[in-house]
């Protein structure tokens, strides 16, 4: 199996095209495949030993497969694993969950529907998707940092990605936000919008036209201080499709350095 990366600085994220290899044999059971090692070095909870579990199925309706659901998501171990791995791997395994349930009980009934559509009209009929993955952008010094990205296809002429993060602190098993790295700087949040909006002008003057015309407005009012990840020399703020820039250029990611922003590195205690 295959983990693609999609960290960076203001980079697209190229959803998956149609007719890439999802099975197209149908599945009546949940399948959950062979564990892929991530990483294997671990002391003192410092960095975690990551599994791959998978789930996936497809529906069918009048023989013909009208959903594929695709689905990524880690398991931790930790030397000393105890409660902060439960309870890492409980949430990372609620991700995947809702996920799922989501494309059963939403696009499921949604893909029917088309099909018969489809099928009266004499149309041709694209199969919806439902695809997670995971991708790890900091596995050490006691901090566990990754994105989810969420891509779903329902016929249209291209899908959609939403992406969530989940960073935490393997040590004490705290979740972390992002005014914990500024160490109760009040003025946190004007720290980095200063510095994205920068970073975003630079950005235009060599790429004319991957934002739109009012970037600096949205980047404010769009902000999500959930939407970070953290990196071994910086902290990467990102922004969903069509918050700040049109579809083509996809989710645009800000890569901050630590000392750019003056905060630590992370770092066990």
């Amino acid at each position: 199996m295959t983990n693609t990366i999609y960290g960076g600085q203001a980079h697209a994220y190229a959803p998956p095209a149609l007719g890439a290899p999802y099975p197209a044999h149908d599945k009546r059971d949940v399948k959950v495949c062979e564990p892929e090692r991530k990483t294997v070095t671990n002391m003192l909870n410092k960095k975690a030993y990551i599994i791959t579990q998978k789930i996936e199925k497809n529906f069918k309706f009048e023989n013909t497969v009208v959903l594929n659901i695709d689905i990524e998501f880690p398991s931790i171990k930790l030397k000393h694993g105890g409660s902060i791995q439960s309870r890492a791997n409980i949430d990372y395994s609620n991700i995947a969950k809702d996920f799922y349930r989501y494309a059963v009980k939403t696009m499921l009934p949604e893909a029917i529907e088309q099909y018969k559509t489809s099928k009266a009209n004499d149309f041709p009929f694209n199969t919806y998707q439902a695809v997670m993955r995971y991708t790890v952008t900091l596995n050490e010094n006691c901090t566990l940092s990754m994105f989810f990205d969420k891509y779903e296809y329902t016929g249209g002429a291209h899908g959609t990605t939403l992406r969530i993060s989940d960073n935490r602190n393997i040590q004490t098993g705290k979740i972390i936000k992002l005014p914990d790295l500024f160490k109760g700087q009040p003025r946190w949040r004007g720290i980095v919008l200063a510095s994205i909006t920068e970073q975003a002008t630079q950005n235009l003057e060599e790429n004319p036209g991957i934002y739109f015309d009012n970037y600096k407005q949205l980047i404010v009012e769009n902000f999500n201080p959930q939407s970070f990840n953290l990196t071994s020399n910086s902290l990467e703020i990102y922004y969903q499709q069509y918050e700040i820039a049109p579809y083509s250029t996809g989710i645009v990611v800000f890569s901050l350095s630590y000392k750019s922003l003056g905060i630590s590195e992370p770092h066990c205690i």
